[in-house]
């Protein structure tokens, strides 16, 4: 996910090197919490779990062996291509700390996202409606 421009500045002048480090060095490419590797193609089902090609097994989302699937929820299954991001586990862009930055694919880091998307997304709307509270006047539902 790109870095939003407001804050860029919060980010070390050299943020893609360390990104990078985290991503290929420490975690040799692999997600740190599902273990999916860097730019492959998986079949992955809604639950998390993924197919290993290398090692012919699936794999649940949280990195361990899992159970094969049963006929009908191969039916569910998706091709998602895995792309590794650097991630702040404390969301603060400024904390560059090793212990703070995890190397995870878009569907950890995402689920770690979640509930601090839920409180922007709420800032957000509120910021709107007093904007709109202010120029436009109040808002009436239509």
């Amino acid at each position: 996910m790109p870095i939003r421009s407001e804050l860029l500045s919060l980010y070390p002048p050299d943020w893609r090197d360390v990104s990078l480090r985290v991503r290929f060095v420490r975690a040799q490419g692999r997600c740190e919490r599902c273990r999916r590797p860097h730019g492959w193609v998986v079949y992955q089902l809604p639950d998390g779990r993924w197919f290993d090609a290398a090692a012919q097994r699936w794999i649940s989302g949280d990195g361990e062996p899992a159970a094969s699937p049963a006929a009908w929820e191969l039916l569910r299954v998706k091709l998602v291509q895995v792309q590794l991001s650097t991630a702040h586990i404390d969301h603060d862009p400024a904390n560059n700390d090793d212990s703070n930055l995890a190397a995870w694919c878009q569907r950890c880091h995402l689920i770690h996202d979640a509930p601090h998307h839920l409180v922007q997304r709420r800032i957000t709307f509120l910021m709107r409606r007093a904007i709109g509270d202010l120029f436009s006047g109040p808002y009436y539902r239509r």
